[in-house]
């Protein structure tokens, strides 16, 4: 058998919760991509366009797609930042507030269902695991 190496286990599995997201956003005619985009505008204040990218980890060429799109079908309007005249702050409309809604519920799901079936101890070891990884990409010390 050959060995299994992290980086696989990581890709494979994102891959297929990916996959399992992007079929659950189909049947509320969505993807994936717009209901995380969803799930990181904050619901009460908006969030200004510049800190979205950065706070979903993405570019702002595809950002800027997912936005517009997301406009077209009234999920969000965007508005002038009072706190910074050059800046746009991104707000959900009612029809996003409750598309969101649905996103929420689908990451409560998935949790939930993991939950009950990982014991908490695992899962504290997966956390811990993770956090490790994402610090030593953080500080570099994977390739120095």
């Amino acid at each position: 058998m050959k060995e299994v190496t992290i980086d696989y286990v990581l890709r494979a599995t994102w891959q297929a919760v990916a996959r399992m997201y992007n079929e659950q956003a189909k049947t509320y005619d969505s993807t994936m991509a717009v209901g995380f985009t969803l799930l990181s505008i904050d619901p009460k204040t908006g969030t200004p366009s510049t800190a979205l990218g950065p706070k979903m980890g993405m570019e702002a060429t595809s950002l800027s797609r997912i936005l517009k799109s997301m406009e077209d079908k009234g999920l969000i309007v965007r508005k002038p930042n009072p706190n910074d005249g050059r800046g746009v702050l991104i707000h959900l409309t009612d029809f996003g507030l409750e598309k969101r809604m649905d996103s929420k519920n689908a990451v409560i799901r998935f949790n939930e269902v993991v939950r009950t079936h990982v014991p908490q101890e695992k899962l504290d070891c997966f956390f811990e695991v993770m956090d490790t990884i994402n610090k030593l990409l953080a500080e570099k010390k994977i390739y120095d």
